[in-house]
C-alpha cells in the first residue's frame, strides 16, 4: 500500500448513512453515502437529521416506558436533560440543549432504544468496503458512488479522500451539492467527481434567503465557475418544486437561462415536494415550518417537464 493510500485510509468523517440500492442520485445502481452537515436550513428539508455537523441525539417516544425505567434521569446522563411533567411520568421529556451532547455510549444504554444517535464517525477505508460491497452491480448498470448530506462538500477534505478512494478502486463518482460552500472546497472535491448534481432552489436572493437561510450569489458564482473550469464533468442541475416557494414557469426558465449555454450541464431534473421526512423532526425535538404545503399537481410537474424537455431538444412527453 503506498503511503498516500495509508494517508486516505487514516482520513476520518462523519457519516449519517449508506443506503445502498440507489436510483435517482446519478447515473445507474448506486450506493449513496450521506455525511453530516450542511450550511442551508431549508425550511422544507427532508433530512433534518442531517443539518448539525456533529452526532446528535434523537429521542423516539413512542419507546419509552417512562417510570418503568427512568434510566436517563439518573448518572452518567447529564443533569436536567431528561425529565417528568408534573403529574405526567409515562414518558420522559427532553431538555434539547442539555442532551446536546449526549453521544452514542449513553444512548445505547437505553433499554427499549428510545435513545439513538444520528451519525458516527468512519474512515475511508471502512466506507469505502462498504460502498465496494455492490461492485458488481455499478459494473452493470454504469452505477457507482454518490456523495450526498446534508452537504457533503462542508467535509471537504474526506469527501476528497472518499472520491478519489473510490476511483482508486474502480467506482464512478458523483456528488450531490447546493453550492453554498467555499470555492476552495469544491477545488479539493471536484477533480475526483464524474457526475455533479446541484440544486437550484431559488434564482432570486432575497426569496432564497427567505426560505432557506442565505442568498444565493456564492452559489450561483460556485457553479458557473464548476462549469467552466472541470469541462469533464457530467454536470445535472435539479430543483425541489414546491408550489408556494418555487413551482412557477419564471423560475423555471430563469433556471434554464442559466445553465443552457454550458454544454456541460446535461440535464435539469424537478424532485417534487413531499412530506416523507417529518416524523424526523419530532425524534429530534423539532418543528416543521412547512406543515401546510401540499405535492405539486402532476399536471404542473409534466408542464414544466415539457419546457425542460424542449430547452434540451427532447420530445416532450404529451400532456
Amino acid at each position: 500500500m503506498s503511503k498516500h493510500s495509508e494517508k486516505s485510509s487514516a482520513s476520518a468523517g462523519i457519516v449519517l448513512n449508506i443506503q445502498r440500492y440507489c436510483s435517482h442520485d446519478g447515473p445507474g445502481t448506486r450506493t449513496t453515502v450521506f455525511l453530516k452537515g450542511c450550511s442551508l436550513r431549508c425550511k422544507w428539508c427532508a433530512n433534518p437529521e442531517s443539518i448539525r455537523p456533529k452526532p446528535e441525539m434523537t429521542y423516539d417516544v413512542s419507546k419509552c416506558t417512562g417510570k418503568q425505567c427512568g434510566l436517563c434521569l439518573k448518572d452518567p446522563f447529564p443533569a436536567g436533560a431528561f425529565y417528568f411533567e408534573p403529574g405526567n411520568d409515562a414518558q420522559v421529556k427532553v431538555n434539547w440543549d442539555l442532551s446536546a451532547d449526549c453521544d452514542e455510549a449513553l444512548t445505547s444504554l437505553c433499554p427499549t432504544g428510545a435513545l439513538d444517535v444520528y451519525g458516527k464517525q468512519m474512515t475511508v477505508s471502512e466506507v469505502l468496503d462498504e460502498v465496494e460491497k455492490d461492485a458488481s452491480f455499478y459494473r452493470n448498470t454504469g452505477g457507482g458512488m454518490t456523495l450526498s448530506g446534508g452537504e457533503c462538500v462542508m467535509q471537504p477534505d474526506f469527501s476528497a479522500a472518499l472520491l478519489e478512494g473510490a476511483h482508486q478502486r474502480g467506482i464512478n463518482t458523483a456528488i450531490e451539492t447546493a453550492g453554498n460552500i467555499p470555492w476552495r472546497f469544491y477545488e479539493k472535491v471536484l477533480p475526483h467527481v464524474d457526475t455533479m448534481l446541484h440544486d437550484y432552489k431559488l434564482m432570486d436572493s432575497e426569496r432564497q434567503k427567505k426560505w432557506t437561510g442565505v442568498g444565493n450569489e456564492r452559489v450561483l458564482e460556485n457553479f458557473k465557475k464548476a462549469y467552466e473550469t472541470f469541462p469533464d464533468i457530467d454536470f445535472i442541475a435539479r430543483t425541489p418544486l414546491i408550489p408556494g416557494v418555487n413551482a412557477d414557469e419564471d423560475f423555471i426558465r430563469s433556471v434554464l437561462a442559466f445553465i443552457r449555454p454550458h454544454k456541460n450541464v446535461i440535464d435539469y431534473e424537478l424532485l417534487p415536494y413531499h412530506r416523507f421526512g417529518l416524523g424526523k423532526y419530532e425524534y429530534l425535538g423539532k418543528v416543521y415550518e412547512l406543515d401546510d404545503y401540499q405535492t405539486p399537481p402532476d399536471a404542473l410537474v409534466k408542464r414544466f417537464q415539457a419546457m425542460i424537455d424542449e430547452a434540451f431538444g427532447r420530445t416532450a412527453e404529451k400532456l
